[in-house]
């Protein structure tokens, strides 16, 4: 693995996927399985309008707004991204959900909330970017409420992935430090939490992945005729990554998976 400062991955991560580029190429969600998949948590997770949850890496409020409609919860989105947090905030303003969600700029390793204060905590596709996984997931355990859930989904790695993955942007990317399936396990036994559920959903990482391709096409075709401007976006490097990350899949290398975990009552 390359050797990179945690507060600079942190930093460009968060820089990232507040930009322009992010939304262009991945939509409102920013993660495989978009709201079917947030719904799936939900489910598992059992969420009911009397569930507070945490939702971390909440990005620019897309699954907090999701899950307070669909399930009538209260969510708490916590990003690093300062531009997430006040996009997150025009938004749910512009739906009328203002007492139902809230969002805050928060670093996921060292939490600002007090302990026991959440009946559920989520986080999508976000555990493989952070520097310190472990203590992370012991921030989840710890402002879980006794006999409160936690749900994860994010890529899986099952073996070595190609030295062209490995680097900043294929960490961004949430590539370079996916980590076995085996290894989220641990991470969550050893926050003193117990797995209920493992669910492997790779059928939607590959269309995600195959349809960041696709409209990377496409951006730099428009690029090329300046009818779109992302300045100094690598168009190269970008295409390069998710073909590689396409065929990591195919190889079955990479995967996507949910799972939930319970706090003891």
């Amino acid at each position: 693995m390359t050797d990179l400062v945690p507060s600079a991955v942190k930093a460009c991560c968060a820089s990232a996927y507040g930009s322009d580029a992010a939304r262009m190429l991945l939509g409102d969600s920013f993660h495989p399985g978009g709201a079917e998949l947030t719904e799936r948590l939900g489910q598992i997770l059992e969420l009911t309008p009397a569930t507070r949850v945490l939702d971390v890496a909440a990005g620019r409020g897309t699954s907090a707004i999701f899950l307070t409609e669909r399930f009538g919860c209260e969510v708490v989105g916590a990003d690093y991204s300062l531009a997430n947090i006040e996009a997150a905030d025009r938004l749910s303003q512009a739906k009328g959900l203002c007492g139902k969600v809230a969002f805050q700029v928060a670093d996921a390793e060292g939490l600002p909330f007090p302990d026991s204060s959440f009946d559920a905590v989520i986080c999508e596709c976000a555990l493989c970017t952070f520097p310190d996984k472990e203590a992370a997931v012991r921030e989840f355990a710890r402002v879980l409420r006794a006999g409160g859930k936690l749900g994860i989904s994010d890529l899986t790695r099952d073996g070595v992935l190609a030295g062209e993955l490995d680097g900043l942007m294929s960490w961004i990317a949430c590539i370079a430090d996916a980590q076995p399936l085996s290894r989220y396990d641990a991470l969550i036994k050893g926050a003193g939490l117990s797995v209920t559920a493992s669910e492997d959903h790779t059928d939607h990482l590959v269309e995600f992945v195959t349809r960041i391709r696709t409209r990377l096409l496409a951006a730099e075709v428009m690029a090329g005729l300046q009818k779109l401007v992302l300045p100094a976006f690598d168009f190269e490097a970008a295409k390069h990554i998710a073909t590689y990350a396409l065929d990591a899949v195919k190889k079955g290398n990479l995967g996507y998976a949910i799972i939930a975990a319970s706090k003891a009552a």
